[in-house]
C-alpha cells in the first residue's frame, strides 16, 4: 500500500529530480524542466461516474510510450486509465485513491520509469548503471 508521500519521496529520490508547486499548490515533479508526474487540476475529460463531478485526485505519469502505455492500462485497469485528452501521448492516469493498490515495487517501477523516459540520456544511462541495469532493461 503507497501513497502521495511515497510518490513524493520516491520522485525525489530520483537524480536531479524537482518538486514544482504549481498555482493551486500541486505538485509536479521534473527533471531536466520536463514533468514526469504530475497531481492534475481538475479537467473535463476525467468525469467521476458516480457524481458526474470533475475529478481533483488524479496523478499523471510519464511512461515510454503507447505500447508501454498499453500494457499498464491492461494489467491493472482497475487502477490505471487515460482519456481523450491522453490519446496517442505517452501518460498514463491514475486516482490518489488508487495509490492503496499499489505496491512499493510497482510504484517504484513507475516513478523511475516516468523519471527514465524524461531524464536526459546520460543522466539516465548513468542511474541506470548504478542499479546495475541497461537501458533495455538487464
Amino acid at each position: 500500500m503507497t501513497s502521495m508521500r511515497d510518490v513524493e519521496r520516491l520522485a525525489l529520490s530520483m537524480p536531479d529530480a524537482q518538486m514544482e508547486l504549481r498555482d493551486d499548490d500541486r505538485p509536479a515533479f521534473v527533471v531536466d524542466k520536463k514533468l514526469f508526474c504530475f497531481h492534475r487540476t481538475k479537467r473535463g475529460d476525467a468525469i467521476d461516474p458516480d457524481t458526474g463531478e470533475r475529478l481533483d485526485d488524479v496523478l499523471v505519469f510519464r511512461v515510454a510510450d503507447e505500447e508501454v502505455k498499453t500494457m499498464w492500462l491492461a494489467e491493472r485497469p482497475d487502477v490505471f486509465f487515460t482519456t481523450y485528452h491522453f490519446q496517442g501521448y505517452p501518460w498514463i492516469l491514475l486516482r490518489i485513491p488508487s495509490l492503496a493498490e499499489i505496491g512499493r515495487e510497482e510504484l517504484f517501477e513507475l516513478v523511475s520509469d516516468a523519471w527514465l523516459a524524461r531524464a536526459p540520456k546520460r543522466l539516465a544511462s548513468n542511474w541506470l548503471a548504478d542499479q546495475g541495469l541497461t537501458a533495455d532493461g538487464e
